[in-house]
């Protein structure tokens, strides 16, 4: 079922976090204090939206990466439910796309309950003081890539790195909504 972002609450700090990586690591939020931007992805392995924009995002990293940007992935998809976003399978879907940023398991659920992410790509984009700049889409064409005219997130990213505002109006990211667990 298909969901949409809710708007940021721009200016908001980021959600400090500490989850395990498909590397085999334990990963917090404040390795990355380093970098000039921050962009926090909520993600998973079986989204066609997230499998649509993959190379995209990859290609992001690739593009932004010497600029000081670090895209992170995080799935908080429940994998008892949907057994392909188990973490097993997080490792065979970041090397089937070549993933070159973090993809973090959030089993508990905890971290995207505080982000309050709704859908999968649920996108967050934090200054170097780790504020809320952008949640909004990748681009105007989740589906197409030949078909985008509008680069929303990248737009966003090089404003950031280059001290230029952001558009306060920002577009929603829509994608499958993330799959909770029963209580």
């Amino acid at each position: 079922m298909a969901a949409e972002s809710k708007p940021g609450d721009l200016n908001s700090k980021l959600i400090r976090f500490e989850l395990p990586g498909i590397d085999g690591k334990l990963h917090s939020s404040g390795e990355y204090d380093k970098h000039e931007v921050l962009v926090i992805i909520f993600m998973c392995n079986h989204c066609p939206y997230v499998k649509a924009v993959m190379s995209r995002l990859v290609n992001l990293q690739k593009d932004l990466g010497v600029s000081g940007v670090c895209l992170v992935g995080i799935n908080p998809n429940d994998d008892s439910a949907y057994p392909e976003d188990s973490f097993e399978k997080m490792k065979d879907f970041s090397n089937e796309y070549e993933m070159n940023f973090p993809y973090l398991r959030d089993d508990s659920q905890a971290v995207a309950k505080a982000y309050e992410a709704v859908c999968t790509p649920d996108i967050y984009v934090y200054d170097k003081s780790r504020h809320l700049r952008y949640r909004g889409r990748i681009d105007d064409n989740w589906k197409e890539e030949n078909l985008v005219t509008t680069h929303d997130l990248r737009n966003a990213i090089e404003s950031i790195l280059e001290r230029r505002e952001i558009p306060s109006q920002q577009i929603h990211s829509i994608g499958c909504s993330i799959k909770w667990k029963q209580s």
